[in-house]
């Protein structure tokens, strides 16, 4: 398949065009896409094993049921992503069961096990929140047809995630004992996902991303959209968050050091400690969290099994 140029590209775009097949992308614009995709297809399946452990902590047969439409809604987000990367040549089999687990490309928040329903609720309104800005940006702005097509779907799914995160925290909110949980992971959960949205504009690494349209909002924009409706949202529950909007920039202002220390094992950030380098929390990244391992190797279970029975059988 014979790639156009950059520049053929760029006079395309420039004229409002979208790009709809291969044959339409420059090298750059199909590496760029192949990498954006694979961490938004990664992100769905990967969070089907992680709320999946803490739904079995559901207060009731029908809170366990709208957690399993969740599940299957993500692992449907995951296959339309990873089937339109085997359209660009990507081998999805490979990508899915072949890969070792710390080779994924999802945000670190969930290699964090969500171990009650509170912090699945909760994660509902936070991560999911963060998904439905994110796609919903790719949604409006993205430049790749098959793509931005597909998210009309996923855009409607990922806003019914955060508003039964949303519901389920006001239920909770107003139980015995209740706001002292949800504060409780929300103390955890609420800078990972500022963290989510990747590193400051300033030390971004891939510019193609803006440059050719793949999303219309740079890292620092959509973690300010993502703050400006869940900042009021926690207000409202009279949960303590550690940012506050400043009317005078318009903008959302963290009041703890970022980024800083995280000591996953016990969901618990070192603020005292102040801020550090983002090469550290790059290592923290690549090194991935406690339940990685876990979690990958629950997805790839059955086709190792089958392939191994296969290959004795032989």
């Amino acid at each position: 398949m014979t790639l156009v140029t950059e520049s053929e590209l760029k006079t395309r775009l420039q004229a409002g065009k979208l790009v709809e097949t291969l044959d339409q992308m420059s090298p750059v614009y199909l590496d760029g896409m192949i990498r954006i995709l694979t961490v938004s297809a990664d992100t769905e399946l990967v969070s089907a094993p992680a709320y999946y452990l803490a739904a079995q902590d559901a207060p009731s047969t029908n809170a366990f049921v709208s957690a399993m439409g969740i599940i299957q809604d993500e692992l449907g987000h995951a296959h339309i992503a990873y089937r339109i990367l085997e359209d660009l040549g990507v081998s999805k089999e490979q990508l899915v069961y072949e890969r070792k687990p710390e080779k994924f490309k999802y945000p670190y928040a969930f290699d964090v096990p969500l171990d009650t329903w509170t912090e699945l609720v909760v994660a509902n309104a936070l991560y999911d929140r963060a998904g439905f800005v994110l796609l919903g940006d790719v949604f409006k702005h993205g430049s790749f047809g098959p793509w931005k097509r597909a998210l009309a779907k996923v855009d409607k799914e990922e806003n019914f995630h955060l508003r039964h995160g949303e519901t389920w925290m006001r239920k909770i909110n107003n139980q015995a004992g209740g706001h002292e949980k949800l504060q409780r992971a929300v103390d955890w959960m609420f800078p990972l996902t500022v963290e989510w949205f990747g590193l400051p504009d300033d030390l971004k690494r891939h510019s193609e991303q803006i440059d050719y349209g793949f999303k219309g909002s740079t890292n620092d924009q959509l973690r300010q959209i993502w703050m400006g409706t869940a900042g009021p949202f926690l207000d409202e529950l009279k949960l303590n968050v550690p940012a506050h909007y400043d009317s005078a920039s318009n903008m959302y202002v963290l009041d703890f050091p970022f980024p800083c220390r995280f000591v996953a094992d016990e969901k618990r950030w070192l603020f005292e400690e102040g801020q550090i380098s983002w090469d550290d929390v790059l290592v923290r990244w690549k090194g991935r969290g406690p339940k990685n391992k876990e979690f990958v190797d629950s997805l790839q279970r059955g086709y190792k099994e089958l392939r191994n029975g296969s290959s004795q059988e032989m």
